[in-house]
């Protein structure tokens, strides 16, 4: 279950509430549902109890406990909480972690994408266009800084494939989707030629806009490198699928199981080397069923956030989900092996982790389509 999703299942409680003049408010037009902010507040939540509360004239947590009771037992929900003043705190089932995981792989390169069009078939910043054949320029081009110009084209070239995919109606025409090819500022070229298309790109989309562009000496292929790292774990996911590929099985979305250090059907027991006894053990546990969590609420907020970089016209948005993705992505996987360790056999939660990494591979190598970059398969 995504956000989107939830919030439709909140407004139609709302609605029936009226309909059924529990409540007296104007129904809204959409309810906010966010991830939670703390561990142990459930999955998600949202306030629209307290939104609600004045125009229901009427206390936010007996609005609350009106929501909470239409809300329990709604498919993919498995307990509504209410906190503090009136918050409304949603822990998902484990059907809506699978049925989330099930979703991503189905929709693969559409996944975010609401234009209807494969998020693969909208193009990436190649290099190999009229300015690409410049280089030799390159060395004579002022690149102590990277120019307003080589910035804008940057960032205007990635909302367009943002906002296609967001479903924005186009506010003109691309710098490389209509007419001729046009030739880049000359910092642009130069940047190119000193960093590569990937880290250049990567660099002038990564700050905020109110925040000055940090250009390194040379690319770094190594996991300090944000942008390394992001390709990194899309190319380590995919090699999962591969090395399973070769141990004879493939990815089933499905109960991930319990993390390394606890004792799961079927699973060899590991805690002896992983974690001690008593309180700490059960430390480790709880910290990587957060890990799990984060990860499976970035996988399901993508969508949220590419519509967000659109409206914002903030394609540092996305840069910033992928990064987040990525080091949960590796969190996760130390925590929940997805290959079996040496004799052991393939078993269903085996499946199911290898499909959760893929649905991960998916989203990393949508966002960075859409911002430009490769998604390669090996590094």
């Amino acid at each position: 279950m995504t956000p989107a999703e939830l919030s439709r299942t909140v407004l139609r409680s709302v609605r029936g509430a009226v309909e059924e003049q529990e409540l007296s408010v104007p129904v809204p037009a959409r309810i906010v549902v966010r991830p939670s902010p703390r561990p142990g507040c459930g999955d998600y939540a949202s306030n629209v109890a307290l939104q609600l509360a004045k125009p229901a004239g009427r206390p936010a947590r007996e609005v609350a406990e009106i929501l909470r009771k239409r809300l329990a037992g709604s498919p993919g929900i498995a307990r509504v909480e209410i906190a503090g003043p009136g918050f409304l705190n949603f822990t998902l089932g484990d059907e809506a972690q699978v049925a989330l995981v099930r979703d991503v792989l189905a929709q693969g390169g559409g996944y975010g994408d609401r234009s209807g069009r494969t998020n693969a078939n909208l193009g990436a910043w190649s290099g190999r266009s009229a300015w690409s054949d410049r280089s030799a320029e390159a060395g004579s081009a002022d690149d102590s800084a990277a120019g307003s110009s080589a910035r804008e084209v940057a960032v205007a070239e990635a909302l367009a494939r943002i906002e296609a995919a967001a479903g924005v109606p186009a506010r003109s025409c691309a710098p490389r989707s209509c007419g001729p090819p046009v030739p880049h500022p000359p910092d642009l070229v130069a940047l190119l030629a000193r960093l590569g298309s990937d880290e250049a790109r990567w660099v002038l989309l990564r700050p905020a806009a109110q925040d000055p562009v940090r250009l390194p000496e040379r690319p770094l292929q190594r996991e300090s490198n944000p942008r390394f790292r992001v390709q990194y774990a899309h190319a380590r996911a995919r090699a999962l699928v591969r090395n399973a590929g070769e141990l004879g099985f493939s990815g089933e979305p499905g109960d991930v199981g319990l993390p390394v250090g606890e004792v799961a059907s079927g699973v060899p027991e590991e805690a002896a080397r992983r974690s001690g006894p008593g309180e700490e053990a059960g430390t480790q546990a709880a910290s990587a069923a957060r890990t799990l969590q984060g990860l499976l609420t970035l996988l399901a907020t993508y969508p949220c956030v590419i519509e967000a970089a659109a409206r914002l016209r903030a394609p540092d948005r996305v840069v910033r989900h992928l990064e987040a993705t990525a080091e949960a992505f590796f969190r996760w996987h130390d925590d929940f092996p997805p290959l079996p360790v040496g004799e052991q056999k393939p078993l269903a939660v085996h499946r199911a982790r290898l499909a959760l990494a893929e649905a991960v591979g998916t989203v990393l190598a949508n966002g960075l389509r859409l911002l430009g970059i490769s998604a390669p398969e090996y590094l």
